[in-house]
């Protein structure tokens, strides 16, 4: 029964990746709709754009981080 428990905990913990990798989709498209609305921002956007990407990223990468401590510490 414990198992099983476990088991659903780690795969509900990883449906974040799902929500990680639209927002990731959603900084990518608002960039590009940004440099196409005004190219001499470019520069400027590509770090807003990347500082959107990490952001995302990082929480991405705490879903697999809270599925492995359901299934292996707890």
């Amino acid at each position: 029964m414990l198992e099983g428990a476990k088991s659903i905990g780690a795969g509900a913990a990883t449906i974040a990746l799902a929500g990680a990798a639209v927002g990731i989709g959603n900084v990518l498209s608002s960039s590009i709709h940004s440099v196409a609305r005004n190219p001499s921002l470019a520069k400027q956007s590509f770090g807003y754009a990347i500082l959107g990407f990490a952001l995302t990223e990082a929480i991405a990468s705490f879903a697999p981080m809270m599925a492995f401590l359901i299934s292996f510490v707890f």
